[in-house]
């Protein structure tokens, strides 16, 4: 037997993760059909569409689900003997094979309860309580709710229209990105084949064909898909031995999700309506997981105001996989609060124990916020790289140690004394 070094063994093993991963790919198997939406408005959404079992059978895994599990668990096996019990290393990569295995079977289960059962176990759900064991992500949708609605965007600033198509986004995107990704290694295009106005992959950024833009939008894409999901991807990339960093599985999703809406409020980029189309998906899971059926939850949100096109592409997102008879929604999308608040705590712990150096590792690859610690110490042995893309804010962490200095105080403060205080005084003068 040749001897070989950890690096090398860790290595092996991430490179044999990348490759197991290769053809899975969740939202391709549970995509619909542009004439599940062609039906639901031919009935005027009074009528349920044939959405179950037999239709997702039809849609090809791309891999053989038996084989596959073999594979995941001998390589669950391999990393167990090769790397030891001791290593922290260890259970990192397990779950993230376990997480592979279970994304497996989330894919068999497709059209059942059990898809939702193994999406609880993947992403969680809104009743699942945050690191403080107190409050729920049901509850900070119910409070944003209850903000956002009572916010005049008019009296914010100017209004951006919506004029820009997918033609000048990308030509926008790309210039913007030949500064940010020094080598020129990603570049927005656009895409026909997209259920959101845009999609980050690999080393792009897709723009939906047709879709129109604002110019704010545009500067949310540009840190939101391009400096966090790309750039992300391209640091895990650009790992000489962790490999595995380039790709992310379920448990990478709040992290990634978290860090990019970050990005929008760090950088002044994201506004009201932003913030409520990513809250009320929430509030659409909760319902659903409550019994709501596919039609409830489209009158739901076109009840508060959003357009044909915008309830039906959010519901979609809650109901592909799952029960559009309600009941067994896709969790995935409470991933963009849940990461915002875990990545936010994390930080304001990181500069409150001193630890500043590990905050710019959230950017290191696909990986979630509880790996940091034990990748940094990994790196410090000369085996995690430093990210090679870092947005600014990150590059130069002096405003991010004020911002979370003060935030560590705020929970401190008594808001509600605070708020009856001003109350009063907007309800004497406004």
């Amino acid at each position: 037997m040749v001897w070989t070094t950890y690096k090398e063994k860790i290595k092996k093993l991430s490179q044999r993760i990348v490759d197991a991963q290769k053809p899975i790919r969740i939202l391709d198997a549970i995509k619909w059909d542009s004439s599940i939406e062609e039906e639901l408005k031919k009935g005027k959404f009074r009528h349920m569409p044939k959405l179950g079992v037999s239709y997702y059978q039809k849609l090809d895994l791309g891999f053989n689900s038996s084989q596959k599990l073999e594979e995941l668990q001998e390589l669950s096996r391999d990393i167990e003997t090769t790397l030891g019990q001791e290593d922290p290393l260890t259970p990192m990569l397990l779950e993230v094979v376990h997480q592979y295995q279970n994304v497996v079977h989330l894919l068999l289960a497709r059209g059942t309860k059990k898809f939702w059962e193994y999406s609880r176990t993947l992403y969680g759900s809104p009743r699942d309580k945050f690191f403080d064991g107190k409050n729920t992500i049901f509850e900070l949708g119910q409070l944003l709710y209850s903000i956002l609605n009572g916010i005049e965007e008019r009296v914010l600033g100017p209004s951006r229209p919506e004029d820009l198509d997918a033609k000048d986004v990308v030509e926008t995107l790309n210039q913007r990105f030949k500064s940010y990704f020094s080598d020129h290694s990603v570049l927005a295009k656009i895409s026909d084949g997209i259920l959101a106005d845009a999609s980050a992959g690999g080393d792009s950024v897709k723009i939906k064909e047709g879709s129109k833009f604002s110019s704010r939008d545009v500067d949310i894409l540009e840190v939101h898909e391009g400096w966090v999901h790309v750039g992300t991807t391209q640091n895990g990339n650009h790992q000489h031995v962790a490999k595995w960093l380039s790709k992310g599985p379920p448990r990478c999703s709040a992290t990634q999700e978290g860090l990019a809406v970050i990005m929008e409020i760090f950088t002044f980029r994201s506004y009201p309506k932003r913030a409520k189309v990513i809250n009320d998906r929430i509030l659409g899971i909760v319902k659903a997981e409550d019994g709501a059926n596919l039609l409830e939850i489209i009158e739901f949100y076109r009840t508060e105001g959003y357009s044909e096109e915008e309830a039906l592409t959010s519901a979609q997102r809650i109901f592909r996989g799952g029960l559009i008879e309600g009941g067994a929604p896709f969790t995935k999308d409470i991933s963009y609060c849940l990461g915002f608040i875990e990545n936010y705590n994390f930080m304001r712990a990181a500069i409150r124990a001193g630890k500043p150096q590990v905050i710019p590792f959230l950017f290191a690859g696909k990986l979630s916020v509880h790996d940091i610690p034990v990748l940094y110490q990994k790196h410090l042995e000369g085996i995690i790289d430093a990210p090679k893309y870092l947005p600014p804010q990150f590059s130069d962490l002096n405003g991010v140690a004020v911002w979370m200095s003060f935030s560590s105080f705020l929970n401190m403060v008594d808001l509600s004394r605070i708020q009856e205080h001003y109350n009063k005084l907007f309800d004497t003068y406004l």
